[in-house]
């Protein structure tokens, strides 16, 4: 008994030496709740997108996924997608077939690729603000649910706008897909909402 307790002291020891030299990370740390919160920036975050995310988003309900699930079942809601779409690689050689990674979304989202960034060109915010009209049948009061993946600052700037274009009735799914599919809910495969053709720019006098 004495041996074991020698033991378990001397193993104690060491542990707290390696914690001290910084060798081991404290178990804390890997706990979410243990780390520091993340506050809100005052605009939109224009990098480190996959990174963790604030808790809230002023002007905007939070949900998990058990809240979302109820509104998903209800029909209550309009489901936007912000997840970026990747681009083709500008190096394939020549006759490589490129095929778009499938992108898994809750049944009845409408996807509004690259709507997330941080600074948008005129006519991304054109295209968002046409997905927003489009899912919500033009009523601004309609319940809106914004999400992408877990820890991913694509669907925050993405509700943050719908708040500043008017919508008084915006709900962010911090969890997204990651959070949907690991409680085992339905995921069917999305393709994006089509992009107007741009006019041509007009010919130079």
């Amino acid at each position: 008994m004495r041996r074991l307790m020698a033991l378990a002291l001397g193993v104690g020891q060491l542990l707290a030496l390696c914690l001290g030299l910084g060798l081991v990370a404290p178990a804390a740390a890997d706990d979410p709740g243990a780390q520091a919160a993340v506050a809100e920036p005052s605009g939109y975050r224009t990098e480190d997108y996959r990174a963790a995310v604030p808790a809230t988003l002023q002007g905007a309900r939070v949900l998990s996924t058990r809240e979302v699930e109820a509104l998903w079942r209800a029909g209550e809601a309009a489901f936007i997608d912000a997840m970026p779409q990747p681009p083709k690689p500008a190096n394939l050689p020549a006759g490589t077939v490129w095929r778009d990674r499938p992108r898994l979304d809750i049944p009845g989202s409408l996807w509004l690729p690259d709507t997330g960034y941080g600074q948008l060109a005129a006519a991304t915010e054109d295209y968002l603000r046409d997905g927003l009209m489009r899912a919500t049948g033009g009523n601004r009061a309609r319940l809106v649910v914004v999400y992408c993946q877990a820890n991913c600052w694509m669907s925050w700037n993405a509700a943050k706008r719908a708040l500043g274009y008017g919508y008084s009735n915006v709900a962010w799914y911090p969890d997204g897909t990651d959070g949907w599919q690991a409680a085992h809910l339905p995921l069917l495969e999305a393709e994006p909402m089509p992009r107007l053709p741009q006019p041509a720019p007009a010919p130079a006098p």
